[in-house]
Parts: structure tokens; sequence; C-alpha cells
């Protein structure tokens, strides 16, 4: 299609809007209910209305025809971080009811683009509901949930998501799709895909760095004490994560050690085998290096730190001879530094990642305009002046350039023969 109309609910900061009008299409109606985020959406589009709550958008009066929705509702419901309760939510579990409450008053829209986390699909009953309730609106959709990551088409960031697209069945002869569903070979993706290099997430880094942000003297001390920790132990052969609490610093003997940490091996209650093998590892890592770990520790004070401190995975191996040539990231979990070919899902809790940069000969986090290229963000996109939000927005939106491609897909599923496309 040269021209269309969309949709854009839960718009967030536009990444639909973005991917849709470079395919030639109208955004004719936005729904965001977050106020910085609203702010951010004027701020870069041509919109001089924004809705906030869906709940209070009356489908016929409010929402004008169209002809293809987007929505990337939200996913807390769905979240490894949340409590996972899925529609049965009570807070956010109803709003995918609002999309079928729209569509079933707009006849019209021909296409349904969805994306949302990856473990919405772990769970059968929910896939199921969604695919249950755009079928009874008329809509071919797919037969299984899409997980796609950027990291598929070359950009260098691991981010699976669930993109779910539907086309209204009487523009698609039923022939054409085998058992009338919209398959992932169905949309030629492959012809698209890239894989990334050994290196590919320094691509990104700007030379032309604006408002940097470095590391606090205690994160750079860390980092430091885990590096020569990292020299010293050989820490990579015993695989990761390596857990402070788990060396039992105060026990002379092991059973004692396991006693406390809850190590058990009888069939009543036994410790997975997963965490039987982290526990003894760690254990076996301190005897090995006693005299220079207990040295270490006090010279770093490491029990005085926090626990994120007292953490650290290195999931490099044979890819980087040290953390200046990983990513790096401070995490509940700990210090984390992997290789560079892609950097880790950018996420709504700020939690940014970290290079070296060698023109400073600093550690120093991921700048905004940096992190924009890796969700595919247009250049002069107009964050704002708050760094924390703009990090914030970004990892809570979709990627422009795979939901531009999966768009492009969708509406080429008009066309009868591939090959003469």
């Amino acid at each position: 299609m040269s021209k269309f109309t969309f949709i854009d609910l839960f718009a967030g900061i536009g990444g639909f809007h973005q991917a849709m009008k470079s395919l030639g299409g109208k955004c004719v109606f936005v729904c965001e209910n977050d106020e910085q985020c609203v702010e951010t959406y004027k701020k870069n589009y041509d919109i001089k209305e924004i809705y906030g709550n869906i709940r209070n958008i009356n489908p016929i009066k409010d929402v004008p025809n169209f002809d293809c929705l987007c929505a990337g509702f939200p996913c807390q419901s769905f979240s490894k971080a949340g409590l996972r309760k899925g529609f049965k939510d009570e807070q956010r579990g109803d709003l995918f009811d609002y999309i079928i409450k729209i569509l079933k008053d707009h006849q019209e829209a021909k296409f349904i683009i969805l994306e949302n986390v990856r473990n919405l699909a772990d769970d059968e009953d929910n896939w199921k509901h969604i695919k249950e309730e755009l079928m009874k609106l008329n809509f071919f959709i797919t037969e299984e949930p899409i997980i796609l990551s950027p990291s598929d088409f070359g950009i260098p960031q691991v981010r699976e998501r669930v993109y779910i697209l539907g086309i209204r069945k009487d523009l698609r002869d039923i022939a054409k799709l085998k058992n009338g569903y919209i398959h992932i070979s169905d949309l030629h993706l492959e012809k698209q895909m890239k894989k990334c290099g050994s290196k590919a997430a320094l691509s990104i880094l700007d030379n032309k760095k604006g408002n940097i942000s470095t590391l606090t003297d205690e994160q750079v001390e860390m980092l430091g004490a885990w590096e020569e920790f990292r020299n010293q132990c050989l820490a990579e052969s015993i695989g990761s994560p390596v857990w402070l609490h788990y060396f039992g610093t105060d026990f002379e003997d092991d059973k004692s050690f396991y006693r406390s940490c809850g190590f058990y091996k009888n069939k009543k209650n036994r410790t997975p085998e997963w965490k039987q093998r982290f526990i003894t590892r760690n254990r076996e890592l301190y005897k090995k290096n006693k005299e220079w770990i207990d040295e270490w520790i006090v010279r770093y004070d490491m029990k005085n730190r926090s626990r994120i401190y007292q953490k650290f995975e290195w999931n490099c191996r044979g890819k980087c001879e040290t953390m200046h040539d990983g990513i790096i990231q401070f995490r509940q979990s700990g210090i984390r530094v992997k290789a560079p070919n892609s950097f880790p899902s950018l996420v709504a809790m700020v939690n940014t990642p970290i290079i070296w940069d060698t023109e400073i000969e600093e550690f120093r986090y991921i700048t905004v305009e940096e992190a924009a290229k890796l969700q595919s963000f247009n250049a002069n996109f107009d964050f704002g002046e708050s760094k924390h939000t703009a990090y914030k927005q970004l990892g809570n939106s979709v990627n422009v350039k795979v939901l531009k491609i999966l768009g492009k897909a969708l509406t080429n599923l008009l066309v009868e023969d591939w090959e003469e496309k």
C-alpha cells in the first residue's frame, strides 16, 4: 500500500508511528496515558490531540476510520519483572480487551500489528485468548507468536519480543495462507535477516559525543577489583556467576557451610541440580584460592559493599581479554560483562549499558543518542533534557526497524505473486 491510515494505541514515544510513517502511513489517532511520553510524542510528531486512558475512549465517537491498528499494549502483566498474572491482572490484564472493542466498532480495519514481551508466548492460555478474540473479528492472524529480536536484522541489541500480525480475511484468499493462518514463512523475513558481527555493538558508538555520563569512583573501583579477581582466580574455569556469599568464608568445614545456605540432597528437600552446581563451584573456587581471596576481600572491603558489587558474571569467554573489551551492566544480579557482538535489551528500569571509551580512557554509559540507535529511532528525535527519562522511554519502546520490516511484510500479503514482487 502506498498510502494508508493507522492508529497508535499505548503509543509510548511513537516507535510504531515512525515505522508506519516511513511506509507511507498517516496517523489519525493516538492514545497514551503516560504524561512524559505524551510530552515527548508531541515534540516529535504533528499530532495535536493525544487521548489518555484507553478505558475512557468511545470507539465510535473518538476513533476515526483507519486501515491499520498498531498497539504495543502494556507488558507488565506478562513480563518476568512482574507477577505474570496475564489477563487475570486486575489493574492491566483487561487492556487488550479495549483493543478488541475498537476493532469491533471499526470493521473497515485491514491490518493489525501488536507487540509485547517474549513471556507472553510462554503461557498457552494467554496466547489462546488473543488468537480466539482476533479470529472472531474476521482476521487471519499468526498461527504462533512471532518472536524476533533486533539482532536478527543486524541491529546490535538482543531484545526478543512477540509480534502478532493480522489481515482481514476478505483481503487475502484463504488458499494463499496454509491452514488459514499467517506463518512466518509467508512474510519472507529471511530476506531482511542479518547476523551481528563479533564487535557489532561498537558500531553504534558516537564519535561526536555530547553530554556523557561516567562512573562513580566506587563503580570504577569495583570493576578494577573484579578484573583483578578474574585474572588471579581464573573465574572462567567455573563458569558464571561468582557470588561472594556462596564462598562460605566464615566456615571451615563444608558441611556447616552447605547447611547454612539451604543445600540439601535428600529427596524431600532436594536443592535443584543447577543450584547445587552453582553453590559447589563457588565454594570450590574459594577453597582453591582461599589465601588470596581472603586478602582481596579485606583489601576492597567487599563484605561491606552492596550485594550488587558482591556478584560477578563474565559472559564473554574467549571473546574479550579484559573488561575494556566488553559491555558492562550493574544489575541486581551483580556486575555483568558480555561480549561486544550486541547490547543487552534496553529496559525501562534504566539499567543502561557501560562501555570503555578509548578516546577519554574511561568507562561511561552509552549516550541517549547511542541508545536511540539500538531502537532504530530517527537521528533528530528530541527526547528533551532529562537523560533518565529518555533511557526509560527507550527501554519501554518498540524497535522501529523491526516494525517497519513487519509492516511491509504484512501489507505485502495483498500481493498475489511474491516472485513478481
